[in-house]
């Protein structure tokens, strides 16, 4: 009787296979989440604070408030992909609803006439990253599957990628990902999924051939993604005199992420001994992160105020788990013993994503309203997996390097008072981290919203919508040829503050 159990395995060999340069720039980028004012005003609040999820962009900004008070947000999600793919344009929409933000600020004013006016202590979640997304890539290539198990498989001898005696398939696909690594185990995958073979049935050969024939294949290619990266924030502010705010925050990140991908190709030519192959992919990460904030805001005069701020090095400490499965017409009888319950453990590792440096200016027209501006400035090519040490981390290290530049984004934001109503407006602009540009576009969003004042409480609704486009490989080697993913979210959040 065939066992069918789950294996986990540690893999100590295989880590690069992983963790690249996605999954740093993954964890790196912030959304524009937070509170409906916040939004609605493209995050400039550098200067300004008197919100709860401007404490992300200076911890100053709590000691602004002049009473406590409570704040929760709910926002809609809309992800509109639409992907292109050797001519072909395929397009998925997708909703979802999440409690975005909660937290609280507690302001205690001084009446002993110290230059100490008052101190703020605040504490704050927010869902800085959204990671439930659905995008599908169809097109005609002239690169197979059968190219990215080649790859792989070209200079391993045949001999180690063979069952043992009594082995079953899921054992050996196990063991040669935990001993010889990612790129044999691929091998074996290939080969025991039909794919290719070897040039001879010597144990010694490192040739090995497609079993496919085409000149262009029919690929469709599905990912689902899930989780979130959620930050709860600890925050002490306080204001000196009149015109001085100062704050620190310490900030602790929860990760959970999901990805599937589903990959189907047919069209072969009619003489192929291959008409259909099926092979997907399962990738789950989970962990946690740590950075700071430090900041200040300073009252220039009534009508103008500046800001500083620096965030700290994001420290996250990740474990992944990773698991495949594949078809074909000449794959082994056994080979859906290998599924996504057979799971490829791997260490734990770490992701330093690089600090943050913010300079920030507003202007404040009475109770009319007011302008804000905040220019933030983050090196990407300082970004890296640790240990530094392992080898498989130094070549991704290196990539990050050679390829990721220097990230400058801008945020404007206004408001505009009618008594208990105000209107709300911003623009946000972010560049690339590559420093090409070409695997990932310039970012640029727009927001507007409107909040009612009703003196003990408020609420707040903003529309926010981001688009950026950007080149993705289906593979990272052999099926190369990148899809251009033009990307379109529209966030709508309503928030309610309550004054105390």
């Amino acid at each position: 009787m065939k066992r069918y159990i789950t294996f986990i395995v540690l893999l100590v060999c295989t880590i690069s296979s992983a963790q690249n340069i996605n999954d740093v720039l993954r964890y790196s980028h912030e959304n524009l989440q937070g509170t409906a004012r916040f939004q609605g005003m493209g995050g400039a609040f550098g200067a300004l604070g008197g919100d709860l999820s401007a404490l992300n962009i200076n911890p100053a900004g709590a000691a602004v408030f002049n009473n406590s008070l409570f704040t929760i947000s709910g926002s809609h999600y809309q992800m509109d992909n639409l992907a292109t793919y050797f001519g072909t344009s395929s397009g998925v929409k997708t909703n979802n609803l999440d409690l975005n933000q909660i937290g609280g600020v507690f302001v205690f004013k001084s009446n002993s006439g110290s230059d100490w006016k008052k101190m703020a202590l605040a504490v704050n979640y927010d869902l800085v990253r959204n990671f439930d997304d659905e995008f599908s890539i169809v097109g005609t290539s002239d690169q197979g599957i059968d190219n990215y198990f080649l790859n792989f498989a070209q200079g391993v001898p045949f001999g180690s990628i063979l069952l043992q005696d009594g082995e079953y398939i899921e054992d050996g696909y196990l063991d040669i990902g935990a001993v010889q690594g990612f790129g044999d185990q691929q091998a074996f995958l290939g080969y025991y999924g039909g794919i290719i073979d070897p040039q001879s049935d010597d144990d010694a050969t490192t040739i090995y051939n497609s079993n496919a024939l085409y000149n262009t294949v029919n690929q469709d290619f599905l990912r689902l993604t899930s989780g979130y990266n959620g930050k709860f924030t600890v925050n002490f502010a306080t204001q000196y005199q009149d015109n001085l705010y100062l704050g620190a925050s310490l900030n602790f990140h929860t990760i959970f992420y999901d990805q599937f991908d589903e990959f189907r190709e047919s069209g072969y030519d009619t003489g192929s001994l291959i008409q259909r192959t099926e092979f997907s992919n399962f990738l789950h990460t989970e962990g946690s992160g740590f950075s700071l904030n430090l900041g200040a805001i300073a009252k220039v005069n009534e009508n103008f105020r500046v800001g500083g701020s620096y965030q700290s090095p994001t420290w996250y400490r990740l474990t992944d788990d990773f698991s495949q499965r594949i078809n074909s017409d000449l794959a082994d009888d056994d080979i859906n013993f290998i599924n996504h319950d057979i799971i490829n453990l791997f260490e734990e590792y770490t992701i330093k994503t690089p600090a943050k440096w913010t300079g920030s200016m507003a202007m404040i027209f009475g109770k009319d309203g007011l302008l804000s501006f905040d220019y933030s400035y983050q090196d990407m090519s300082q970004a890296e997996l640790r240990p530094a040490g392992d080898t498989s981390f130094s070549l991704v290290n290196s990539q990050i390097a050679n390829n990721l530049d220097g990230v400058s984004s801008f945020r404007l934001g206004g408001e505009y008072r009618i008594d208990q109503v105000s209107l709300r407006a911003g623009y946000r602009f972010e560049q690339s981290p590559y420093a090409d540009g070409n695997n990932i576009g310039d970012l640029n969003g727009y927001s507007g919203g409107i909040g009612f004042n009703f003196g003990g409480s408020r609420l707040d609704l903003a529309v926010n919508r981001i688009e950026q486009d950007y080149n993705m490989q289906l593979f990272d080697t052999g099926v190369t040829t990148p899809a251009l993913i033009n990307k379109s979210n529209t966030n709508v959040t309503l928030s309610y503050t309550l004054n105390f």
